[in-house]
């Protein structure tokens, strides 16, 4: 009896230290020098890839969610937004852009298993330089740092743009849509993957959302969530999109993604003998964001949208230059 109280008060303390910790060392947005300093941070410490793989982003579980390892439901993910978009019929060769890569786990599946030809864009050179690494030379990936809201590539570039949870950390949605248009050829696939806060256009935030939409925003580097309405409309403002935007929520096949990101600490305490104390509190400091982002998500508060949008045949440069140029001004 008194090993289960001293196992308890180590939890408490633990989780006391966790949360002090998570309190006095915020990750708020202030540029995009911060987003590139954190994703420095979390890849050179090696932490976030033990635990969540070469893919960091959410899993796919399922329609309706079933039990799934946790990384197999990242590289599930993966197949289920190509199905979705539409890549999965495109020939081999097709040229990817792959905006907010990470450390590359997405453009090696794309590469790999269908035969594109990607680029992946991340603000971080050390997931730049990590990606190249996990990236064997018979894959047709390559990667290179580039700021989403001012891609170097020239317009009309690639076949497929193709991006995943990299919107939170925009500051300008609008930008973040233009430029990615602005680089897909004529008749290319647009798909993005992101998480988004309710339309408060609709609905306003109420007394305990605001409090819990400040702490994932400023925990985590981002500095503002879209809706799928609203980050959908702006697409659709760039003048280049032909038809509809589609949109899907696919907040149920994504939600258990947050309980098993924290559960994976439990069941590979390995991780605690790697990295040591230090890295067991930083790991420890990130629950309290995994439980708010389950709380959001499940609560209505937060939704993982899809959108996927088809670039004009018949826009003209002179079209997608204006267009470019109001979004810029």
């Amino acid at each position: 009896m008194m090993y289960l109280y001293y196992t308890l008060g180590l939890i408490a303390l633990l989780v006391v230290i966790g949360i002090v910790v998570y309190l006095i060392t915020p990750r708020s947005y202030e540029s995009s020098e911060t987003v590139a300093n954190s994703y420095d941070e979390w890849t050179q410490d090696g932490i976030l890839e033990f635990y969540w793989g070469e893919h960091i982003h959410l899993g796919h579980y399922g329609s309706p969610p079933r039990r799934k390892d946790f990384l197999q439901a990242k590289a599930d993910f993966v197949h289920e937004m190509a199905k979705w978009g539409g890549l999965d019929k495109l020939p081999a060769g097709t040229t990817v852009l792959d905006v907010g890569c990470g450390i590359g786990g997405s453009s090696r599946i794309l590469a790999k298993e269908y035969g594109f030809e990607v680029t992946g864009v991340t603000i971080s050179p050390k997931q730049v330089q990590r990606a190249t690494e996990l990236t064997p030379e018979d894959v047709s990936a390559k990667f290179q740092v580039d700021d989403a809201l001012a891609l170097s590539f020239p317009d009309n570039s690639f076949d497929v743009v193709w991006s995943i949870e990299a919107g939170p950390h925009m500051p300008d949605k609008a930008k973040y849509a233009s430029e990615m248009m602005r680089v897909l050829k004529p008749g290319g696939i647009l798909v993005v993957a992101d998480w988004n806060q309710r339309d408060d256009r609709q609905k306003p935030l109420n007394f305990w959302e605001k409090p819990v939409m400040r702490q994932l925003l400023d925990q985590w580097s981002h500095p503002a969530f879209s809706s799928i309405e609203g980050f959908s409309e702006q697409i659709a403002e760039t003048g280049l999109v032909e038809g509809e935007v589609v949109t899907a929520d696919w907040t149920k096949e994504t939600l258990p993604s947050w309980l098993d990101s924290i559960w994976q600490g439990i069941i590979r305490p390995e991780g605690l003998i790697k990295f040591g104390f230090s890295g067991f509190i930083k790991s420890l400091r990130e629950v309290p964001t995994m439980l708010l982002m389950r709380l959001g998500f499940g609560a209505g508060l937060c939704r993982f949208g899809m959108f996927r949008a088809v670039k004009s045949p018949s826009v003209s440069q002179s079209t997608q230059t204006a267009t470019t140029e109001t979004v810029n001004a």
